[in-house]
């Protein structure tokens, strides 16, 4: 398997365990989006509460030039920990959530 679909299976991992454990009701769900054509791979909340809209991510991450990035994450988890310890190198992990000039100072890729 190359790098990129090793990457794809990566995301696809932690986005299914990280819907698998969250609260949903009836009538409102976890939806997973995954665009391999595009790379962008997301978490989302969808549904009504009420006669509330309930919609928004959880989390996103797209594969761009051979790295992983870190669109958003809406949760507690250190989820670039987590792409490490599965074997994903810090070279290869953007925080896109951060400016350019604040990745510098982090362990992370720049871009």
């Amino acid at each position: 398997m190359d790098r990129i679909e090793q990457y794809r299976q990566f995301v696809k991992q932690i986005l299914t365990e990280h819907a698998q454990i969250a609260t949903t009701t009836d009538t409102v769900k976890a939806e997973l989006i995954f665009d391999r054509e595009h790379d962008h791979y997301q978490l989302a909340y969808v549904g009504w509460q009420g006669d509330k809209r309930v919609f928004g991510p959880v989390m996103h991450f797209d594969i761009q030039d051979g790295k992983i990035w870190i669109q958003y994450n809406g949760t507690e988890d250190s989820i670039a920990e987590r792409l490490v310890e599965i074997g994903v190198p810090t070279s290869d992990i953007v925080l896109g959530f951060h400016s350019s000039f604040k990745r510098q100072f982090t362990p992370y890729a720049v871009s």
